[in-house]
């Protein structure tokens, strides 16, 4: 297997390849956009929200031919800066039950539903039970695994990253919001991510990939969703407490600037080239303009039909 392909030399100039190029990967881009981030499949995963509360069921993964997976998937990227990036998102992936954990302690004494779809439960002897969010998340670290090992030929020793722990103060409700923004915030990257990596990708390798957008797209929308829902029209002392996220504080790393700072570098951002920066930044773009576009649909009394009357 190998892991470089052998090219013919270019019948064009080659800034004029380069246009082409990210002319083609924009289009790639806004096709998987406006197929896995479809409004009317955003409000449906929305919608089945509050039946995973009462009848709990992990999203089915279709079924993967993992003998068609080799390196002559990855497309318009160096397989291995592509394997580098494998490695950083499995890195993230790996310490799934510290995230759902962390999640469930800040939102079981707001909401005990959602916090037993994070986290599961915990019984009197300190036994637990997985969530749904765990359920769904705690595959794709072992599936990217297998792709590496697959493209690569080697086995890699996983890096754990340390999950900031459970912190709470006098006011669990803000401490909520808090921890919300973060925890969409990497949902949002995490979608990002796995659809650029889609864009440098085909059959069965962009197969596996769309598995993971599916997951972090659905993770995303009911995070996102359920917040507007629990904290309704973000204004006031909440919206400059959630604009304070973005600010760096000397006290504290806890902001949404070192999150994404933090996240790059373990995707190995400095050897990216800036072609493939540009390609990132213009797919964290565009979804968040698809996300946006959806969440000002979002009206106050379809929330509350799937949700309920909002005590805030």
């Amino acid at each position: 297997m190998t892991l470089y392909l052998a090219s013919d030399a270019p019948t064009k100039p080659l800034q004029q390849q380069d246009i082409q190029l990210e002319s083609n990967f924009c289009l790639n881009i806004r096709s998987l956009i406006a197929e896995y981030l479809d409004p009317v499949t955003l409000n449906t995963k929305l919608q089945e929200l509050p039946q995973q509360f009462d009848r709990p069921q992990p999203r089915k993964w279709a079924r993967i031919d993992w003998q068609n997976l080799n390196c002559d998937q990855i497309v318009g990227i160096e397989p291995q800066l592509f394997l580098a990036i494998l490695k950083g998102a499995i890195d993230t992936e790996a310490p799934i039950r510290d995230y759902t954990q962390t999640s469930r302690q800040y939102l079981a004494p707001i909401h005990p539903q959602m916090a037993e779809f994070v986290g599961g439960t915990v019984d009197k002897i300190g036994k637990h039970s997985k969530g749904i969010w765990e359920l769904e998340e705690c595959r794709h670290a072992p599936a990217l695994l297998r792709v590496y090992r697959q493209l690569s030929g080697k086995k890699i020793e996983l890096t754990f990253k340390q999950v900031r722990p459970y912190q709470p103060t006098s006011c669990p409700d803000r401490d909520l919001y808090r921890h919300g923004l973060h925890r969409i915030f990497t949902e949002y990257g995490a979608t990002c991510l796995y659809l650029w990596l889609m864009g440098h990708s085909k059959g069965t390798l962009r197969q596996i990939l769309g598995e993971l957008v599916c997951d972090e797209v659905n993770h995303l929308i009911k995070f996102w969703g359920f917040g507007i829902w629990l904290y309704p029209c973000p204004k006031g002392y909440r919206f400059l407490r959630g604009c304070q996220q973005l600010l760096p504080r000397r006290s504290s790393g806890n902001n949404l600037l070192t999150t994404y700072r933090r996240m790059m570098s373990v995707l190995q951002w400095q050897d990216w080239t800036w072609q493939h920066r540009w390609q990132i930044v213009t797919t964290f773009v565009l979804v968040m303009q698809q996300l946006l576009a959806w969440h000002h649909s979002l009206k106050p009394t379809d929330l509350d039909r799937i949700f309920g009357a909002s005590s805030n």
